[in-house]
């Protein structure tokens, strides 16, 4: 059971983890606001599924970039309506392989499947070679 603390002093609250203690607030001046973590949880899921599936198929990448733009809808409670995941891969690898390594990523990630049918999520990449 994940537990969260208001803080008294400042907007937000706290939930303290192994790792250390997470400070949530719709306020960025006193904590992540909730929709970074959940951005921040789909794209790192995905991007942690990624990395496991090109280490399973044995394809030598570098490094693993991923920037996340996010659509929200002002009208409905500022909800996130569309989450579009670019992935920058450092490599040389095979685009029709990093293609179905992605197929295989959304379908296997947690998180994006928790999202999908509420919320949009697109998935690019590109790959780059030093």
């Amino acid at each position: 059971m994940l537990e969260f603390n208001m803080k008294k002093e400042e907007t937000g609250f706290t939930a303290d983890f192994d790792y250390g203690t997470l400070h949530i607030s719709g306020d960025e001046q006193f904590g992540f606001r909730p929709y970074q973590l959940l951005v921040s949880s789909v794209a790192v899921c995905s991007g942690g599924v990624l990395r496991q599936i090109l280490d399973k198929k044995r394809m030598n990448y570098e490094d693993i970039k991923i920037n996340a733009d996010v659509t929200r809808n002002q009208e409905e409670a500022n909800r996130v309506e569309k989450i579009h995941l670019h992935f920058t891969l450092y490599g040389d690898l095979d685009e029709k392989k990093v293609e179905r390594a992605l197929e295989l990523t959304k379908k296997h990630c947690s998180m994006a499947q928790s999202v999908i049918g509420s919320i949009d999520l697109e998935e690019s990449f590109e790959v780059v070679t030093k």
